[in-house]
């Protein structure tokens, strides 16, 4: 960061509507907690051990920063090119891989359990993000990026539509969600886990569609546009319990690169500028305050006035 990061308030957390200013702290700056990755990207906290573990996918690692003392190591390696992460409802970390083109629980054991890696006798093409419901079905999206070339895994056939999938917490099934997306990509629930939000990254402009989840809680329906992003790149996003989202953007320029913050209703409030385009967030710290921003080579942070939804 730059020496504008130790002035109080921090000018690189920009307010783009006054309902915003309930959110921030004025005397919290954005903290730039690791240089080094490729691409980072997939953070999930641990409050267990006071962690946080990231994926660097282009390396083919994943890290860790501590909490208690700042250092940074490598949590996994080799990562089968992981992704996106999260916890279940049960503790255990769920990671997308692109490598292996499949979805894994890490027991507590240490153990690795394939959740999904094929739909209808079809390979998966590389899952991407993933998040968990309060049922225990796990929800995930799978476009073909990983694939696509030999830097994020393995450059290989497509056998399936990009989609969204979910895998039922008591029986495993996997069934599709959406599959109209171009790009489907980062995911998150709203606080009631009522709606469904899907990035849509292969839209141009992409987008960020809103969908009301099924009175059966495991399908979606009435999807519309809920942020249009413009020359924003949304990637990974988490909700706060307001059901703000904090989303991670950017497309190289100083105006766009961070994490970009929009209302339930999509209307852009906030701004937290970085010197590199954010991939993904996740909410952490004891009382879920702390936003942690997985960008292009860094892992930074910020104490924010308000908490990310819990097992979000």
């Amino acid at each position: 960061m730059t020496d504008n990061s130790r002035r109080y308030p921090d000018p690189a957390v920009r307010v783009l509507d006054p309902r915003f200013d309930a959110l921030r702290i004025a005397s919290a700056s954005v903290e730039c907690l690791y240089q080094g990755a490729r691409w980072s990207e997939g953070p999930v906290w641990f409050g267990d051990g006071r962690y946080v573990l990231w994926s660097d996918i282009p390396n083919n690692r994943m890290l860790r920063w501590d909490e208690a003392t700042g250092a940074v190591g490598e949590f996994r390696k080799p990562s089968n090119n992981a992704n996106g992460n999260t916890r279940d409802r049960e503790g255990r970390l769920v990671t997308c891989e692109h490598l292996t083109r499949r979805v894994t629980r890490t027991e507590y054991d240490g153990s690795i359990t394939v959740l999904a890696d094929r739909y209808q006798g079809k390979r998966l093409n590389s899952p991407n993000d993933v998040i968990v419901k309060s049922d225990g079905s796990i929800w995930f999206s799978d476009p073909t990026f990983g694939i696509d070339s030999f830097y994020e895994g393995e450059q290989q056939e497509s056998e399936l539509v990009p989609a969204v999938y979910r895998i039922d917490g008591q029986t495993g099934e996997l069934s599709v969600v959406a599959d109209d997306l171009a790009g489907p990509n980062g995911l998150a629930f709203s606080p009631d886990e009522s709606m469904l939000y899907i990035v849509e990254s292969r839209a141009e402009p992409r987008k960020i569609r809103a969908y009301d989840v099924g009175a059966d809680g495991a399908s979606i329906k009435n999807g519309r546009v809920l942020i249009d992003a413009g020359a924003g790149t949304p990637d990974g996003f988490r909700v706060d319990v307001h059901g703000n989202l904090w989303c991670g953007w950017g497309m190289g320029t100083d105006e766009l690169d961070g994490v970009r913050v929009f209302t339930p209703q999509g209307e852009a409030i906030g701004h937290i500028a970085l010197p590199e385009r954010c991939a993904n967030v996740c909410f952490g710290g004891r009382h879920r305050n702390r936003l942690f921003m997985a960008a292009s080579h860094g892992l930074y942070s910020l104490y924010v006035n308000t908490q990310g939804v819990k097992g979000g």
